[in-house]
């Protein structure tokens, strides 16, 4: 739905409001008009049924809305002695229509001082989860959210079992895309697994300032672009045209940014020409056969190789799937080593699924580009060969998830944009290139393109737990550190359990404190 429509909607709502409790605000000491006038009838509502102001603005988060709404519809008929179950229940199964009877049939009187108090401990208990779950759904939406690595495509940075906390505000809070969805989740409901959203209505993209920009080597979530899954690791075939915000949540590294050009030159990312540098903590992984005369020690890869369980032995050679250089240099020294072979592509060998996959880009994972990294305001040649890499930019990313019907078609050596002739093309967007450490055992990038600006979730913060799945037990050393930042990882783990004691210690004093003086 366009800003118009939901402008519409909107007035249509306040029609709605006004009709059904004209009454009750006259009821109230109030004017019939304050009742017809945007926001500030909310405000007034708020002083009605002695809520703060601000409640108003909880009304326009989406998905907060969704718990605010019968709150606020179950105040109003508490305002005016309808406190009975069979109210409350009639007021939320009617999605607050119940009022307009209340409003024309019955005899209106107001409880200017009723108590805001539950009158039973259930009712406490449902009142202090409701603006739990309010508070949290604030936090989660708009400043931080928990995130799980599944995957070792960041292995040594970011290790798979990691727990993080995502910031949303460094680039920019996205606000909700999807209005009604499960608070809390993402793309399905826990236990049940069904869906957790109505895939419409649909609110325009808007973000909040950020921050900061995106810098190269940052380390970003972001929405998977080509996402249909039902969800995160899903191959059941099973698949749903998901809305932006309900597309699984992916983490890589930004190599490339827009207006760069990039290239994979066996294995290692150029930029404009020139070696990527990656930050200290980054380890490239790739992938190698190393043949023995002997089988190694698994503790010994461990503990001197840093070499974990992402290998296997056959016939006298070992399938390392991730070792970083560093660790493959000092393995190379074993005696028990024979021959050391790295598993890689060759250049010009197309590799089917490589992004643009289309032959005409012989490209793989080693060997990849140079290509164009487009951003907003920069503008391209469009012919039929270089239409594979940004038909899927034109037509989806600024196209359909942006409410525009683009139609790409070709007519021998011509492209129509709408059936009209292109022959250029100006960006929309910004769009990022975002890839993994593990070179070899990484979906990313090369293989679906482009992340556009609008699918970008937050930049990983902190790591505040971590969980070796492998070995069952927590790594200790992970917890509360920095994902980035130069030098090896510090854990901040006893500053937290510190600031935790001293909390509790203050808080034990001061109530102290508080029950003396009674």
């Amino acid at each position: 739905m366009s800003w118009t429509g939901w402008f519409i909607f909107f007035l249509i709502v306040q029609v709605i409001h006004f009709a059904g409790t004209w009454k009750l605000y006259q009821a109230a000491g109030r004017k019939a008009w304050e009742a017809a006038v945007p926001v500030y009838n909310a405000v007034v509502l708020m002083k009605i049924i002695n809520r703060p102001w601000w409640w108003t603005i909880l009304l326009f988060v989406p998905i907060v809305n969704l718990i605010m709404f019968p709150v606020i519809w179950v105040e109003t008929l508490r305002s005016f002695g309808r406190n009975s179950t069979t109210d409350t229940i009639l007021g939320i199964l009617t999605l607050g229509l119940y009022i307009y009877y209340i409003n024309y049939t019955q005899k209106l009187t107001y409880i200017e001082e009723r108590s805001l108090k539950p009158r039973t401990s259930t009712g406490e208990w449902v009142s202090s989860i409701l603006f739990a779950v309010v508070a949290a759904t604030i936090v989660h939406t708009y400043i931080m959210q928990p995130f799980t690595i599944p995957t070792s495509s960041l292995e040594k940075t970011l290790l798979v079992g990691d727990f993080l906390f995502v910031s949303k505000f460094h680039y920019g809070a996205r606000t909700p895309m999807t209005p009604i969805s499960f608070p809390m989740v993402h793309d399905t409901i826990p236990v049940v697994h069904t869906k957790s959203y109505l895939t419409e209505p649909q609110i325009p993209y808007f973000r909040l300032p950020g921050f900061q920009d995106i810098k190269r080597n940052d380390i970003v979530v972001f929405n998977w672009p080509v996402d249909t899954v039902r969800k995160f690791f899903d191959r059941s075939g099973i698949s749903y045209k998901k809305p932006i915000d309900k597309k699984s949540n992916y983490v890589k590294r930004c190599v490339g940014l827009p207006g760069d050009s990039l290239e994979v030159r066996d294995g290692y990312v150029f930029i404009n020409g020139k070696k990527n540098d990656l930050p200290y903590r980054a380890k490239i992984q790739f992938s190698y056969e190393v043949k023995v005369n002997g089988q190694l020690n698994p503790e010994m890869l461990n503990n001197r190789y840093n070499i974990t369980d992402r290998y296997g032995y056959q016939n006298g050679s070992y399938l390392f799937a991730a070792i970083s250089e560093e660790s493959m240099n000092m393995l190379k020294n074993n005696p028990n080593v024979v021959e050391v072979t790295r598993l890689r592509s060759e250049k010009g060998q197309w590799i089917e699924g490589t992004f643009p996959d289309n032959q005409n880009y012989p490209w793989n994972n080693d060997f990849f580009g140079p290509l164009y990294i487009p951003k907003k305001g920069a503008t391209v040649s469009i012919t039929a060969e270089t239409l594979p890499l940004y038909k899927r930019v034109i037509e989806v990313y600024e196209g359909s998830e942006l409410g525009i019907d683009n139609k790409i078609t070709q007519s021998g050596t011509e492209v129509l944009l709408n059936g009209k002739v292109i022959t250029d093309y100006t960006f929309k967007m910004d769009y990022y290139w975002m890839m993994g450490d593990n070179r070899n055992n990484s979906e990313d990038a090369r293989t679906w393109g482009f992340v556009p600006f609008n699918h970008v979730v937050g930049k990983p913060v902190f790591v505040w737990m971590s969980w070796d799945g492998i070995n069952k037990k927590v790594r200790w050393e992970r917890l509360f550190t920095t994902v980035g930042g130069s030098g090896k990882p510090v854990s901040y783990l006893m500053y937290f359990v510190i600031a935790v004691l001293g909390w509790f210690a203050f808080d034990f004093y001061r109530k102290r404190k508080k029950s003396a003086k009674k």
